[in-house]
């Protein structure tokens, strides 16, 4: 009997008799050429079935179906015609593909984990796989793929974060925030994101901004203000430094309405100061992120305001 691929593939599968089997042993040790083409044979089923172990699908129901269909073919579709060859090889070929396409599927379709980190009760420092630093302030949930070489994906939960993006042009850093996605190779911004609206302040860089069928671009020194309720963005220059406060440890007015002002320290001392509906104010110059009352008193000396406490609230208003 010859010694062909169609016998050493039975071989493979177990399927010959004994007699076969001693055919097969003895034309192995004929000479080293059998022997290396023999293991050649060996690697590239061992392959098939590595791969079609990651597979759920059954690959002999799979050669099945795809006979069936074959054979229900009227002759004038039959396009390939019949090899002499047995089937061994196509279901060596069926079982590659199979499981192949199978794991290919898989590996796109499922989705990526996420790594989640969470900020409480102070700034947190973050050095991402890409090599992009983070700086997460207080009370700020995001989450990144634990892919992120590859996949540069993070969702930003709420609260505030600077990014300083490490550059790689053929993997974009995307930021999903609440159906607003934020793209950019190498630059750095800051978000801040609350419910009721979202502020981005570039620093360096370009930054891509979409929300549903609009876009807009972004360059140092611009800011973009985007509400969810009503879906608009709007883009502006960037006059102060507030947002940077939780990095700087420097709050840095410019001409700053001083209801704004109040609100970021409300925000980084979790008090609750109010300003007078009549006080009309703008503060310029830096305060230090230390003592409120410091700053409360260095306020109302410039602007020349009163400031009245109680158990609720620290007012501000004209003497």
């Amino acid at each position: 009997m010859e010694v062909n691929d169609e016998l050493l593939i039975k071989f493979l599968l177990k399927e010959t008799s004994e007699d076969e089997n001693t055919i097969v042993n003895d034309w192995l040790l004929e000479n080293p050429e059998n022997v290396a083409q023999f293991a050649q044979l060996e690697k590239i089923w061992n392959a098939s079935k590595q791969l079609a172990a990651k597979s759920e699908v059954n690959e002999e129901q799979a050669w099945l179906k795809f006979k069936a269909k074959a054979d229900a073919l009227p002759a004038a579709q039959t396009i390939v015609k019949p090899l002499k060859r047995n089937n061994l090889w196509l279901r060596i070929a069926a079982v590659l593909v199979v499981a192949i396409a199978s794991w290919s599927l898989y590996t796109v379709l499922m989705p990526a984990k996420y790594i989640e980190v969470v900020s409480t009760n102070e700034v947190l420092n973050k050095t991402l796989p890409d090599g992009s630093a983070l700086t997460i302030n207080k009370n700020t949930q995001i989450s990144y793929a634990k892919n992120f070489k590859t996949n540069r994906n993070i969702r930003l939960k709420e609260g505030d974060v600077f990014f300083d993006v490490a550059h790689d042009k053929q993997h974009p850093f995307v930021i999903d925030v609440d159906n607003v996605d934020v793209e950019v190779v190498g630059t750095s911004f800051n978000i801040k994101h609350r419910k009721e609206n979202t502020e981005i302040v570039v620093e360096t860089g370009i930054v891509k901004v979409k929300l549903g069928d609009q876009e807009i671009r972004l360059i140092k020194g611009e800011k973009l203000l985007i509400s969810p309720a009503t879906k608009q963005l709007i883009k502006e220059q960037n006059t102060d430094q507030l947002y940077n406060y939780y990095r700087t440890k420097l709050f840095i007015a410019n001409n700053t309405p001083l209801q704004k002002l109040v609100a970021t320290l409300n925000e980084a001392y979790g008090s609750h100061i109010v300003v007078d509906d009549k006080v009309k104010e703008t503060f310029t110059g830096p305060l230090e992120l230390g003592n409120l009352d410091q700053n409360l008193s260095i306020i109302c000396q410039v602007l020349e305001l009163k400031l009245t406490r109680n158990q609720k609230e620290i007012l501000l208003s004209y003497p």
